[in-house]
């Protein structure tokens, strides 16, 4: 079964908690705190793998989780970074944010993309000795790992898309001009999953070819498999419109253009304005009187027309040129740029939760991972910057929420890798 959609849960690793370690050796007085930071949690990330074709693997297995890093040791040994967890998806594959639909990479080429960051290691306690503090009896934990739902759409990289109505060549076609062997058969959706074909110009010159298959009225609102195949014709830079222009089974080629034509505008703003070249098939099953009717028709709307008997190749040669010329002319194939994410909403009580830990006079304020996207923009160097951050501890409640712990004026306040001295 075709899968070119799946929907999945991510959960990069945590860091590993700092260590709480004293030296102690013979004959050494007062060795001093040496525990150890945490190691790095692993990052997910998504790589293009051409061996795969669908997404059919993410029905079977919906959460990916990586390793968390370990706890840091005593003699100030760092504990061990986790391996990475890397995801392999077809090439063309979309990761978007499933809660806001925002596109976080295209996986489009060989280049891996990291899409959730694994958390940092927590301090260990070597790093909280002070003059007035010689025996730090506390760590930090590790940072948590980026965690979130993952939508994945898969969206065929080819340059020329085959579009038109079940049972008009479009097999057929691909079959001839380039090495695909889709499955040809004189009944309607012989053709369930995207095709693609390599059409060789000569040494150094080639385009791929995909056979979308057949579409039906209703397709541009989900009618059949409508978005499914329809996703795939996005990226084309040209379209090939396929017609059976004998009209073998009781259809109006130009109706059937038509109605192909206002499913793709309901579908996309874009698809639309996308070249097309309008293929006439069987014309060996028309007389010569509706092949120049149709010529005209579609000429005159700009359209370059061609009639083939794509069963014999006929034909093929002159429009699979023309298909060339006119892919030079074009941009390449369309990729998806990466959306920054949106700022973080909170005045959602649901979105600022957080615990105050008290340990040794110090105000830990954790278990608040929506911050750290807040503390990687600020610029301890910026005034105005700082006065940001202030702003969002007090519109959280955690300005309150020390002061009710008891946080006096000095006092040592930690926010995850962040430490300053509380000032009322």
């Amino acid at each position: 079964m075709f899968v070119d959609s799946a929907k999945i849960h991510i959960k990069a690793g945590d860091g590993g908690d700092g260590a709480v370690s004293f030296h102690r050796e013979k004959y050494v007085a007062a060795g001093g705190p040496d525990g150890g930071d945490g190691g790095h949690g692993g990052n997910i990330l998504f790589r293009a793998d051409s061996n795969l074709s669908t997404l059919a693997d993410f029905r079977y297995k919906r959460k990916y989780a990586a390793a968390a890093g370990e706890r840091g040791g005593a003699g100030r040994c760092t504990g061990k970074s986790a391996p990475d967890l890397v995801i392999s998806v077809p090439i063309g594959t979309l990761v978007k944010d499933a809660e806001t639909g925002r596109v976080i990479a295209d996986i489009s080429d060989s280049q891996p993309v990291v899409v959730a960051r694994g958390g940092n290691g927590g301090w260990g306690n070597q790093h909280f000795a002070t003059p007035t503090r010689q025996v730090p009896r506390f760590a930090k934990k590790g940072n948590p790992g980026e965690e979130l739902d993952i939508q994945l759409e898969l969206k065929l990289l080819a340059d020329v898309g085959l579009i038109g109505f079940p049972n008009v060549g479009k097999s057929t076609l691909v079959s001839v001009v380039s090495e695909a062997k889709p499955k040809i058969a004189n009944y309607h959706f012989t053709t369930l999953t995207p095709v693609l074909g390599v059409v060789r110009m000569g040494e150094g010159s080639s385009f791929v070819m995909a056979d979308i298959p057949g579409l039906i009225e209703g397709a541009g609102e989900g009618v059949g498999l409508g978005h499914e195949f329809l996703r795939h014709v996005e990226r084309c830079r040209l379209l090939l419109h396929v017609l059976d222009i004998s009209g073998s089974e009781g259809r109006d080629p130009i109706e059937d253009f038509e109605t192909i034509n206002r499913e793709l505008a309901v579908f996309s703003d874009e698809l639309p304005l996308r070249p097309q070249i309008v293929v006439g098939n069987k014309c060996d099953l028309a007389d010569e009187e509706q092949v120049e009717r149709l010529r005209r028709y579609f000429e005159e709307r700009g359209y370059r027309f061609f009639p083939i008997m794509a069963a014999i190749a006929e034909g093929t040669d002159a429009l699979i040129d023309c298909v060339a010329a006119e892919l030079a002319k074009l941009p390449p194939i369309k990729r998806y740029e990466a959306e920054p994410k949106p700022p973080e909403d909170f005045t959602d009580p649901k979105k600022r939760t957080f615990n105050i830990r008290v340990c040794d006079g110090v105000y830990f304020v954790e278990d608040c991972p929506w911050i750290m996207d807040i503390m990687n923009t600020v610029d301890p160097e910026d005034y105005e910057s700082l006065q940001y951050f202030e702003r969002v501890l007090r519109t959280t409640g955690i300005i309150d929420a020390l002061i009710k712990a008891g946080v006096s004026e000095g006092d040592t306040v930690s926010v995850y890798d962040v430490e300053f001295d509380f000032v009322l």
